[in-house]
């Protein structure tokens, strides 16, 4: 047995052991009833520890008043027992070597003022609040510290928080928008020590007139509530540093600076470093879109205007060299109680140095495609710049009317340098500079206490100018494999390989409204209509062409088997009428549906017009049960139409990269996917137990899939509508206890799929299977060390075509933290990561990362950091994966070990 192997299964043995050591507790159990003695459900049980007096359990008492919380053996507790609007109950109790068991009556008596110790966790309807005083332990210094160690929260592997399975992506504080979209910003900079509560907004809704008409069920918010101060106050942190790596001058510069008053907030981040250590990467800052609404989320349309900026080569977060210079600011001002103004700005440039190498095994082994092993450098660069504003009136209750405006400007570029074992060298060169404006226009009346009104509109317009150049030189000595798709482009042979060259710009412009009326039938049923349409347009034109000694050759069309240039114009509109109601009985909330839609379709190109028009009747129908206030279970149907984007409609070539070219088919249809979803999700304050279990089902009929001819590895796509159904069934869910300070969780997913490709014109058919499960166990102790501890075990079987691979992962992350003597703080960080495919050698690498904090008291304005990063000095990570054409290894490269220093200075 390998030592890997051993250390890995003595790990998981560890895991278990260390898991069930933990229940070697008493329990002390007992009722809670009101003064006529019918039970208290939701009542908080906290127990402190007489000597000590810190808390040592807290719990609520179920529907039928019984609470369960673990104890000590040998130990005095004082207890103290709430409910809103009766008297708090304090009582002491002495814990033998037994368990223990106790009824208690709360009286209804005034209260006019007592000291209550506060409670961990709260439910208060479809509000979580945590305090988070309960869930510091000295060692945490950004918000996310403190929202790792939250019961039911979670960061996911992108820095995400994830509640229920469900990415949160809306952070408030103190009710105010902080930089809309993205909770990273927020996250990774705001200082733990200004956090009071943690409020997590299940089926949040920014339309308070809306919140019992309308399913938010997929939305969910966060609103840090900042502990209380001055009217006027600012806080935050400036950080700067430098360092060394082999010959490289490190540095660090980071403001973080934020005021908060009762009417105006402004926040400023900075970040200025060579690090690697980036505040929002390319992707997050795409994502910053700064909204939850959607003009349609329910059965019918889904079209994608489509997205032709560039898909870099590098992850940021494993690149060999990066630099980046962010400057973003947000505020909030609210003149009077029913106008609030809210925007921010974001300016980012980044500048990536990467280096990757693979194994490409192709899948169908009939069609003899080569196996291709490629060495690829990359050099990244771009720049973007967003800004967005935003107004909200609310004169009162009755009337609402929001308006905003987000636009989104980029210059970007990549150098790419492959050496390929098939094709040899090959230079590419691509840029793009798109610009993107949405606007948005709502309008919410209330007419009486039966009847709301609602208008919602949004147009965005786009533009992108993508340019490719690809400098084919083949290998010294041999004849090009790209040659004989040149000659069949019309393009010319040349001693100096293949310079090709193509210009695109594509415009959109997209326009969605409708309009609601909801009737209020009783306070358990309404009516919802809604007459809507969403149309787009879009132009997209492109020329593809050779470069001869600086001159530009264009084939003519009897050279060329294909198409090399576009001039298209495709149209699309959806006019729609619907119905639903929303009918609350006992536990169940149930909400059918019905759309009425007629679609008209059209796309021009080379002096042809192809049309379509169609009329669909579209159910939708969701219910969800109520079990109790932190229980339900959910399930949705959905019917919808899927639309493509004009660069699948227009006939010229588009060249992708050096060896992948498609074109589109002009008589494209839509795809119907049935989607079905069931979702169970329990936050048991009672025996400190979260659940949630996820399981959906889609399949896709006449769905927009790619036909695929190969010469050797270079690939030619166009598309059809498939007689074939595509299907997938995704199961996955995750399971958190806590006992006292020591938290055990376990996610598990299963998601099957099966999709038809198209090879050389024959049909076969691809199922993939993958399957994981994460156990972990993490530590919250308030003056004493902690860890946390996962493992992650993942097993990828593909089934494609002739070809049939499985992939085995295994992964060991760890972090440890200490607080000594409340001056220094350690950190430790480590991960261990191996990958098998079962026929070649096992691949694995390891991390190990190490921070040490000094700060003379918790109150001291300046704190020095040292650092070190990839201490284990690793060249490259490496991943496997695969789709529907292809399987591959990949080696990338990341930064070397350094080591730096930082100071900090609190304001």
């Amino acid at each position: 047995m390998s030592r890997s192997l051993l250390r890995e299964k003595v790990l998981v043995i560890a895991l278990v052991c260390f898991s069930f050591s933990t229940y070697a507790q008493l329990k002390f159990e007992g009722i809670v009833r009101d003064s006529i003695s019918q039970p208290l459900e939701m009542a908080s049980i906290v127990l402190l520890n007489s000597q000590t007096k810190e808390m040592a359990s807290y719990g609520l008492t179920t529907s039928e008043g019984k609470f369960s919380l673990k104890v000590s053996p040998n130990t005095n507790y004082n207890v103290q027992i709430s409910f809103f609007g009766l008297r708090t109950l304090k009582d002491s109790v002495q814990i033998k070597e037994i368990d223990f068991y106790k009824e208690y009556d709360l009286r209804n008596d005034i209260v006019l003022e007592e000291v209550v110790v506060k409670l961990p966790v709260s439910v208060r309807g479809d509000t979580i609040v945590y305090d988070a005083d309960s869930f510091k332990n000295g060692s945490e210094r950004k918000l996310e510290d403190i929202i790792a160690n939250l019961p039911g929260v979670e960061l996911n592997e992108n820095d995400q928080i994830e509640v229920e399975g469900k990415v949160v992506n809306k952070l408030l504080v103190n009710g105010k928008e902080f930089f809309e979209g993205d909770t990273k910003l927020g996250t990774k900079n705001i200082p733990s020590n200004v956090v009071d509560k943690i409020q997590v907004l299940r089926n949040y809704s920014e339309v308070g007139q809306l919140n019992n008409v309308r399913s938010n069920q997929d939305n969910v918010a966060i609103n840090i509530q900042l502990k209380k101060g001055k009217d006027n106050f600012i806080f935050g942190d400036i950080k700067g540093g430098f360092g060394k790596a082999i010959e490289d001058e490190l540095y660090l510069a980071q403001p973080k600076i934020f005021y908060y008053s009762p009417d105006f907030t402004l926040n400023f981040i900075g970040d200025l470093n060579n690090l690697g250590e980036i505040a929002l990467s390319r992707r997050d800052i795409r994502g910053l879109t700064g909204t939850f609404r959607q003009v349609d989320n329910r059965s019918g349309s889904n079209i994608n205007l489509g997205n032709n900026e560039i898909s870099f080569n590098t992850n940021e977060n494993n690149a060999q060299e990066i630099t980046n210079r962010l400057g973003s600011t947000s505020f909030s001002y609210s003149p009077n109680p029913g106008l609030d103004i809210t925007g921010f700005f974001i300016y980012n440039q980044s500048d990536v140095t990467g280096r990757e190498r693979r194994l490409i095994q192709y899948t169908s082994s009939l069609v003899e495609i080569p196996d291709e092993s490629t060495d690829q450098i990359s050099d990244e660069a771009t720049t973007q710049a967003i800004i967005k504003l935003g107004t909200s009136y609310k004169p009162n209750f009755n009337n609402q009317i929001d308006y905003d405006i987000y636009a989104r400007f980029s210059d970007d570029s990549q150098n790419l340098s492959t050496l390929s074992s098939v094709l040899g060298n090959t230079i590419e060169k691509q840029q793009v500079s798109p610009f993107r404006i949405n606007q948005s226009l709502n309008y919410y009346l209330t007419i009486d206490d039966k009847n709301i009104l609602s208008s919602e509109t949004q147009l965005q317009i786009s533009e992108e100018d993508p340019f490719y150049n690809a400098i084919i030189l083949g290998k010294d000595g041999e004849s090009s494999v790209f040659t004989s798709t040149a000659q069949a482009l019309g393009f010319k042979s040349s001693e100096q390989g293949y310079n090709i060259g193509q210009s695109r710009v594509i415009k959109s412009a997209q326009i969605d409204s409708k309009i609601e009326y909801y009737h209020i039938l009783s306070n358990k049923a309404n009516l919802n209509f809604t007459a809507g349409v969403i149309r787009s347009h879009q132009e997209f034109d492109s020329d593809l062409f050779q470069n001869i000694l600086n001159t530009e050759f264009r084939p003519s069309i009897e050279d060329s088997a294909l198409k090399l240039n576009n001039q298209t114009v495709y149209d699309f509109s959806d006019y729609y009428l619907s119905a639903h109601l929303r009918l609350r009985a006992g536990i169940f909330t149930i909400v059918p549906g019905l759309s009425l839609r007629r679609y008209q379709i059209s796309n021009e190109q080379f002096g042809e017009i192809n049309s379509q028009a169609f009329t669909q009747v579209l159910p939708d129908f969701e219910t969800k049960m109520q079990f109790k206030t932190s229980e339900s279970l959910t399930f949705n149907y959905r019917i919808i139409n899927q639309f493509t984007d004009v660069s699948r409609i227009a006939q010229g070539l588009v060249m992708n990269n050096y060896n992948s070219f498609q074109y589109g088919e002009p008589e494209l249809t839509n795809g119907l996917s049935h989607n079905l979803s069931l979702l169970y999700n329990s936050f048991n304050l009672f025996n400190n137990t979260n659940v949630f279990v996820r399981a959906s089902y889609t399949k896709n009929l006449d769905q927009i899939r790619s036909i695929t001819d190969f010469d050797n590895i270079i690939r030619t796509s166009t598309f059809f509508n498939s007689q074939f159904a595509d299907e997938s069934t995704n199961l996955s869910g995750r399971i958190q206890k806590t006992v006292g300070r020591i938290r055990l969780s376990t996610r598990a997913s299963i998601n099957y799929s099966k999709l038809n490709q198209f090879i050389q014109g024959v049909q076969s058919l691809n199922t993939s299977l993958n399957r994981s499960i994460s156990p972990a166990i993490s530590t919250n102790f308030p003056y004493a060390p902690n860890l946390r501890l996962s493992y992650n075990y993942g097993l990828t079987t593909n089934n494609q075509g002739s070809r049939e691979t499985e992939f085995k992962r295994n992964s060991i992350t760890s972090s440890f933290d200490a607080y000594i003597k409340k001056k220094i703080t350690f950190n430790l960080d480590y991960s261990y990561n191996a990958q098998d495919d079962g026929i070649n050698e096992r691949q694995f690498f390891q991390s190990l990362n190490a921070s040490l904090f000094y700060r003379k008291n918790k109150d001291a304005k300046l704190e020095y950091e040292i650092r070190g990063s990839n201490l284990l000095n690793i060249d490259a990570q490496v991943r496997n994966s695969a789709n529907n054409l292809l399987v591959f290894s990949a080696e990338t490269f990341i930064l070397p070990r350094f080591i730096s220093l930082r100071f900090i200075y609190n304001l």
